[in-house]
């Protein structure tokens, strides 16, 4: 597909590298999804630390760059730069919370370590840090600061992240970096020479299929608050519709992440988010 021209910069960069997200941002109130892209782009950018350096001292250096243009927006001295300058104007524009950000730069720093979290508990501190957040600041840009709506998100967060390193196995495995839990590898008896040289096992699904649990109940408990939550939050708890498609697909495969069913595009997804919009889902 063409990429619009009327698309702005940080628009084009979320469809092309987070095209989830993206489309979540076409259910957003036209006025918000600047803010969005905005919010997403920089996501982007912190995300692929440690995909674009070569040592990990270069990611620190990296990310130490993005908590110094954070602190130049918050004084109002943004940078100049293709991402930096519209997100300044949504942290002007909706008062995004600090900490949110700079918890989730801290958390970058964990994907230079290289190494797997030790418990499913770490795991889940893990996606809380690198994607809760990212909700929760989704949320303010819509104007969705309640209670049960932030409850809410760090579910939806949550259970997104996890899903999305689950199906990101395979991606990880080419890599040599495992982000599954340690402790549930071991006791399954995974294999990581296997592994890593692209090959699915038991072992393997067992440990997905203990994740995938937890998948599942963060979605339940994060429906479980949708009478609460407000409607302006809609746009920013649809990952959840998308995770909840994701986990099925994994339970259909046995829980296997290398199934080709996970790797290949979602041409449904825009279908499906816009059955949950209209039905007032996530």
């Amino acid at each position: 597909m063409a990429e619009s021209s009327s698309l702005s910069y940080c628009a084009r960069q979320v469809r092309r590298h987070d095209r989830d997200r993206y489309l979540t941002c076409l259910f957003a109130p036209a006025g918000r999804r600047e803010g969005l892209f905005a919010l997403y782009a920089f996501n982007l950018e912190v995300a692929r630390t440690a995909e674009v350096v070569s040592e990990a001292m270069l990611g620190r250096i990296r990310l130490q760059w993005w908590r110094d243009a954070l602190e130049e927006i918050h004084a109002g001295r943004p940078r100049r730069h293709e991402v930096i300058e519209p997100l300044a104007r949504a942290v002007q524009a909706h008062g995004l919370t600090r900490e949110h950000f700079a918890r989730l730069i801290d958390a970058r720093e964990l994907d230079l370590e290289k190494e797997a979290p030790d418990t499913l508990a770490r795991l889940e501190d893990y996606a809380e840090a690198t994607s809760a957040g990212l909700v929760l600041l989704a949320l303010e840009v819509l104007g969705a600061d309640d209670e049960a709506s932030g409850r809410a998100g760090r579910h939806v967060g949550i259970a997104w992240a996890l899903a999305g390193l689950l199906r990101a196995v395979p991606f990880h495995a080419r890599l040599k970096r495992l982000y599954l839990p340690r402790e549930l590898s071991e006791a399954a008896g995974l294999d990581l020479g296997a592994l890593f040289a692209l090959r699915t096992s038991p072992a393997l699904a067992e440990v997905v299929r203990q994740v995938a649990a937890r998948v599942g109940e963060h979605l339940a408990e994060a429906r479980a608050l949708r009478p609460q939550v407000a409607k302006a939050a809609l746009a920013g708890l649809l990952p959840a519709t998308l995770a909840g498609h994701y986990l099925g697909l994994l339970a259909k495969s046995g829980f296997d992440p290398f199934d080709s069913v996970l790797q290949g595009p979602a041409p449904g997804n825009v279908w499906r988010l816009a059955r949950a919009r209209l039905l007032g889902r996530y």
